[in-house]
């Protein structure tokens, strides 16, 4: 029994491998998150995603692009502006049967009067570089105006202070545009930033080591004489083997360290064993919390996180320290491996020295299994240790602070979007994004299958196994939601009736029951499905 993923969770559902079975009341506060219906369309241009393309996850063609060398090794860059050099790189990708280049270039608009803007706006005469306007307003239809009606309605059926995006991709033109450039609070749908962020900084193979190292000396009777580390690396699924099957169905166990230091020749140990979190700082949760452990968090944050930071396999409540916990655990798990550890043992909690030498290690999932371990359940605790992990590898250090200024560098360099965002979860209410900007960051990240396979399907998988049944929404819509106590979020593409990919966005705030605004965004799903243009 677990919390509910995503922002403001705070039910508890039974979940397994294949998925989440509710119980009563779910539906009144559960998280939305991945709810959502991600929009993976990439390109400005309507050559881009052919209707052939959205039944399978697209793949990357040919494309070689930028690396650069940051703290920890060099990252390939996929497509965008290369953050160390601030130059243009490009991919060349392939869906369908048409092949085009994605760029960093932005559209100009002109919001004076005399040209065709691509909507009316209220600010001064001026002329802005942007790459989030949408693109041209579709052309009137009977179907077209039945659509619109049917959004409007349902969009601003509970009320509220709402915003919407609908972009046809495969013409390029935009078919609903209701307060589109307004900002609102993103809730969970916050976690595209942070993922698409760590997918294109790091690579879809990058894995996170949690190791044991060592000073002193290994006896010729098998004794480790000295003490050991257990160095965390940011790896959220590190823990039991037990807790890992339950919750994840992977992930970095303990147990598979402890077998590979027997595997060295350790048959016991004499000394210290000292848990080092010092990757990250020792805030165990976001600024919602002011930094404080909470169970909307989802976990307690450390680099040295074990069970996510839960007592137990019921997560009712958070270990008070977590690096210490996950050194008990090493020492429970080598005896249990028949490695002696003295009942006497002192654990306890430190920095690693310089001089250490590496004696074992495990390696997380690859960061394409954590994205989908993210995004599709909107996991809160993942997003905020990925946040983290990118502010220490490419940032000033593994803080929260740290990785949301990563994010919104990424942001700003690859894709010119400027979100507002001091987390990586949503659960925070400085966070501002609006459905242009939303619109666009999913219409590039199409392309790559990491990011595809990491949302949740309707009808299927995820947060969205229970949405839009018995509609032609199943399996044609997937993306990603976002719940607090007062927004409903839904973003994400939909495959039309007339087989065009249509990107959305959906952002509802200010609501009285966000339940009911996520079965009103329900409707509007099921309504781009049934679009035949």
């Amino acid at each position: 029994m677990v919390l509910v993923r995503g922002s403001g969770a705070v039910v508890r559902t039974f979940r397994g491998v294949t998925g989440f079975i509710r119980v009563v009341s779910v539906r009144l506060f559960r998280s939305r998150a991945v709810r959502a219906v991600v929009v993976c369309l990439c390109g400005a241009g309507a050559g881009f995603g052919s209707a052939a393309a959205i039944a399978t996850a697209p793949t990357l063609a040919t494309g070689t692009v930028g690396a650069r060398t940051v703290k920890g090794g060099p990252v390939t860059t996929p497509c965008g502006t290369s953050a160390a050099t601030g130059t243009a790189v490009t991919l060349t990708t392939t869906t369908g049967t048409t092949t085009g280049t994605c760029t960093t270039t932005s559209r100009t608009t002109t919001t004076s009067t005399g040209t065709t803007p691509t909507k009316t706006r209220t600010t001064p005469t001026t002329t802005v570089s942007r790459s989030d306007v949408p693109p041209p307003r579709a052309p009137a239809s009977k179907a077209l105006t039945a659509l619109q009606k049917t959004l409007n309605r349902d969009i601003n059926g509970q009320g509220g202070k709402n915003s919407a995006l609908v972009v046809d991709e495969t013409t390029d033109r935009t078919l609903w545009d209701y307060h589109g450039a307004v900002g609102r609070l993103p809730a969970s749908v916050e976690k595209l930033y942070t993922t698409s962020t760590a997918l294109l900084e790091f690579g879809p193979d990058a894995t996170f080591q949690t190791r044991v190292l060592g000073t002193g000396k290994l006896l010729a009777n098998g004794t480790w004489d000295g003490t050991l580390y257990l160095r965390g690396g940011g790896d959220p699924t590190f823990g039991s083997i037990t807790f890992d099957k339950a919750m994840f169905g992977t992930g970095a166990t303990v147990q598979a360290l402890a077998a590979r230091l027997k595997a060295a020749g350790i048959k016991q140990v004499k000394g210290r064993i000292v848990g080092d979190e010092s990757l990250f700082d020792s805030r165990r949760g976001g600024p919602d919390s002011h930094y404080r452990a909470n169970l909307e968090t989802e976990g307690s944050l450390s680099a040295l996180a074990y069970d996510e930071g839960f007592t137990n396999q019921f997560e009712e409540a958070l270990q008070s320290d977590p690096p210490l916990v996950a050194a008990q655990a090493l020492a429970s798990a080598l005896s249990q491996a028949h490695v002696r550890v003295d009942r006497g043992t002192k654990i306890t909690t430190g920095i690693t020295p310089g001089n250490a030498q590496l004696l074992a290690g495990v390696s997380s999932p690859p960061l394409s299994r954590l994205l989908a371990l993210t995004n599709a359940p909107s996991d809160n605790f993942f997003a905020e240790t990925l946040l983290k992990d990118l502010g220490a590898r490419f940032g000033r250090g593994g803080t929260t602070p740290d990785g949301a200024a990563v994010v919104r560098s990424v942001m700003a360099q690859k894709f010119h979007l400027h979100p507002r965002l001091n987390d990586g979860s949503g659960l925070s209410r400085y966070d501002v994004t609006n459905p242009e900007q939303i619109v666009y960051l999913l219409r590039r990240m199409q392309s790559n299958p990491s990011f595809w396979t990491s949302l949740a399907i309707a009808g299927v998988s995820g947060t969205m196994k229970s949405e839009m049944l018995h509609s032609r929404a199943v399996r044609n819509c997937r993306g990603k939601t976002g719940t607090l106590h007062d927004v409903a979020n839904l973003v994400g593409y939909c495959r039309a009736a007339n087989g065009d990919q249509l990107v959305f966005a959906f952002m509802m705030n200010g609501l009285a029951d966000s339940d009911a605004g996520h079965e009103l965004e329900d409707l509007a799903g099921e309504a781009l499905a049934n679009y035949k243009g």
